[in-house]
């Protein structure tokens, strides 16, 4: 099973699509690995250097609509090759969550409301994401401060997290 949380990358921007994720330039990369100089250097954001602020993260903080635009597993695919496993917001394009998922990482809806209070609480300052899949809780850390969410895990969808994805699932069980 992956390594679910670490620093947090906050993106406070609705929409965020699959090409501000990795362009669909390098598309045509024949391996994984070959994505992740390129994760969200197209990502219009301000303040935000991908070169900068990506390296050495686990999880991303974000707003509604994450991955919408282009279906493709090449998005999740460059996350993961940085290290980033779970993406957190108000909701994902229906394709970009269930390819998260059969790739064996997490993206996990928590409702507006809970969001802004991470974004005022936590934003700008180094924070660590704990995950306990078993329970279905997130534990945000910076300083002093914590705070601990619970959120929704469907049972296949842990049953794919903690297979690897849905190929390492397909090869134990058909």
């Amino acid at each position: 099973m992956k390594t679910f949380g670490g620093k947090v990358l906050f993106l406070d921007r609705n929409d965020i699509n699959t090409d501000e994720i990795i362009p669909a330039k390098y598309l045509t990369e024949i391996s994984k690995e070959a994505l992740k100089p390129y994760v969200m250097e197209d990502l219009k954001l301000q303040g935000f250097d991908p070169r900068r602020d990506v390296p050495g993260k686990g999880a991303i903080l974000t707003r509604a609509n994450f991955g919408c635009g282009s279906s493709r597993e090449h998005a999740p695919w460059a996350l993961e090759m940085n290290n980033i496993n779970i993406v957190i917001g108000e909701s994902f394009a229906r394709i970009f969550r269930q390819n998260m998922y059969n790739c064996g990482m997490i993206a996990c809806e928590i409702e507006n409301g809970i969001l802004d209070g991470l974004f005022r609480e936590f934003a700008g300052t180094d924070t660590i994401l704990s995950v306990d899949t078993d329970k279905a809780a997130l534990s945000f850390k910076s300083g002093n401060k914590e705070k601990t969410i619970p959120f929704i895990l469907k049972d296949f969808e842990k049953t794919l997290v903690k297979a690897g994805g849905w190929v390492e699932y397909a090869a134990a069980h058909y």
